[in-house]
């Protein structure tokens, strides 16, 4: 989670009084960028169509995580205040991302059945879909990962890493995602044993909600923290990593990894597809998804988090990774 101290409200509490909701959202086109009306490509992302997103709800924001159905109609994101929304995505003719509709929003729930409420323990910052349509979601602050059946559902805890509580309280899992065989791939935002390599655990699925645990690591560069992963279409993975700030903004970097780098005792290096930055289209970009387009191109979709802030926006951004 990044935080903009400046003209900052403050987040509300139970999203949508306990229950989901159908709501409106409310979408602005988003230049691409600002000083290039022209301008396409940035790096090898072809630039899809963004919006500016608003809504009939207080409780729309802090975005956090995404996550796109393969066959790009529908979108589900999680907020760190301890929500979610679902929507139905449109394109205008050309394929490109035009609007959102048919938009519902409602709260997670605790292990007793009760809405999260108490941004202590409703920090939710990555989710991953499950093979079996379930959701996995990792939190902030106090560290730790819940299955849910559904979003709307009861969650259960599953077991961690040895050395997850060793997170910064504001640095956990942001990165989080699961592969085809059910396994799940973490990595920490800011958790790092040794400078320059931040902590990552494989979870290989060991039965009744059981996960045995390896670790491998995640190369960064200074100031970038990883947000966010995504497995492509390929196999491949894209990720993102943030940098925030005061005098120069945030900076986003769109990152790719082949599969056979993420191993246990493995070291990624990722490699840069694009660099977010103003005048491009860039907030605090903290949820990727992808899925195959109508052509057999990969799309991409970023959403940012706006920490309920004036200053910042909820966008959703959608590329086509050039070949």
């Amino acid at each position: 989670m990044l935080v903009v101290a400046a003209c900052a409200a403050s987040p509300p509490s139970t999203p949508v009084n306990a229950r989901s909701l159908a709501f409106d959202i409310q979408a602005q086109k988003e230049p691409f960028k600002l000083d290039d009306p022209s301008a396409r490509q940035v790096g090898r992302l072809i630039w899809r169509g963004g919006l500016s997103l608003k809504a009939n709800s207080a409780n729309f924001g802090g975005w956090s995580d995404l996550y796109v159905t393969p066959d790009g109609r529908h979108l589900t994101s999680i907020s760190d205040v301890g929500g979610w929304f679902t929507a139905t995505i449109d394109y205008d003719q050309d394929g490109n991302l035009a609007g959102l509709h048919e938009g519902r929003i409602g709260p997670l729930h605790r292990l007793d059945g009760k809405p999260l409420v108490t941004k202590e323990w409703a920090d939710s910052e990555a989710m991953a879909h499950m093979p079996d349509g379930s959701w996995m979601v990792s939190f902030e602050r106090h560290h730790r990962i819940w299955h849910y059946p559904t979003l709307e559902g009861v969650p259960t805890a599953i077991d961690l890493p040895t050395d997850f509580s060793r997170q910064p309280s504001n640095g956990g899992v942001e990165t989080l995602t699961a592969l085809p065989d059910g396994r799940l791939i973490a990595i920490s935002e800011k958790y790092s044993v040794r400078p320059g390599f931040n902590a990552g655990w494989i979870g290989t699925p060991a039965g009744e909600g059981r996960y045995a645990w390896s670790r491998f690591e995640y190369a960064t560069v200074p100031d970038f923290h990883p947000t966010a992963i995504v497995q492509l279409p390929d196999g491949s993975f894209a990720m993102l990593e943030r940098a925030f700030d005061m005098v120069r903004g945030v900076r986003v970097r769109v990152m790719h990894f082949e599969a056979d780098q993420l191993k246990p005792g493995g070291t990624v290096h990722a490699e840069e597809l694009a660099f977010l930055v103003t005048p491009y289209a860039v907030d605090n970009l903290e949820g990727i998804a992808a899925a195959k387009g109508p052509h057999g191109e990969t799309l991409l979709w970023l959403i940012s988090d706006d920490n309920f802030n004036p200053l910042q926006r909820n966008l959703l951004l959608m590329f086509e990774i050039a070949k």
